[in-house]
């Protein structure tokens, strides 16, 4: 009796290449996302990290290659279709609207209205915004003192935290985290990290991009080397070390084929 075939990836990209010009952003990267796991993907500055994510969530379209979700290519188009796929991406500027609220921000783009007929005219239920909005923050054990805070006046942390809870609150099934500590100090890091954790025990699957590698070994299941566009060595984190991740970045540690 033959054992059952493992099932296909929660999402591949395979030998994607993308130019700029004439520079090569991205030649014959390879990338697997399974279900429920944080996969950091790593590498100097021009790499092509922020390249394949944005090429992932549908801001950039890949000039060969192509993307599978559950085993089936698809065409992403555009960050739209990306959501329709259930990918969030969260960014390093965080895209938030200083002047709203967490609720306001978490519904940005996605403002609920009051049933008809106030809805014909544009009335927004502020109440259902602000319930949907207090249930995500306890959901993801953030401590934010009131939903009704403008994002304006939260720590830097906090400021992760709420446009992680958008991610999470619309991704059904990916997040995309962009350097998620970038500018943040170490308290506030942690609280981001401790974050990450609770998104994958809530069965999401997390792309983490970043330079901070104590950091990706804190958190990650698997780690992806990229150099010069391309795709290194995709190890579990049991399997590597913090030097060799360095050494395989730069070009001073060989990879075996």
């Amino acid at each position: 009796m033959t054992a059952p075939s493992p099932p296909p990836p929660l999402l591949e990209a395979r030998n994607v290449q993308k130019h700029f010009g004439r520079v090569v952003a991205l030649r014959e990267a390879n990338f697997t996302l399974r279900p429920n796991e944080v996969h950091a993907i790593v590498g100097d500055n021009g790499a092509g990290k922020s390249t394949l994510i944005k090429i992932i969530s549908g801001v950039y379209h890949a000039d060969s290659g192509e993307i599978a979700i559950d085993g089936r290519p698809v065409t992403i188009a555009n960050p739209r279709e990306a959501r329709e796929f259930g990918i969030e991406t969260v960014y390093q500027d965080l895209a938030l609207a200083d002047h709203l609220d967490s609720s306001g921000n978490l519904f940005l783009g996605r403002e609920q209205l009051r049933p008809p007929p106030l809805s014909w005219f544009g009335f927004l239920d502020k109440k259902a915004m602000r319930r949907r909005a207090q249930e995500e923050m306890r959901r993801l054990k953030i401590g934010i003192q009131s939903v009704d805070q403008p994002v304006l006046s939260l720590s830097g942390g906090q400021r992760q935290a709420v446009a992680v809870a958008r991610a999470i609150a619309w991704g059904r099934r990916i997040v995309i985290m962009d350097e998620p500590t970038a500018a943040l100090g170490v308290r506030e890091s942690s609280m981001v990290l401790e974050l990450i954790k609770e998104v994958r025990s809530q069965g999401l699957a997390v792309i983490m991009v970043s330079h901070n590698l104590p950091e990706v070994f804190a958190v990650a299941d698997r780690i992806t080397v990229l150099r010069l566009g391309r795709t290194i060595v995709t190890l579990d984190k049991s399997e590597t070390s913090l030097e060799d991740v360095v050494g395989m970045m730069t070009g001073a540690l060989a990879v075996a084929a």
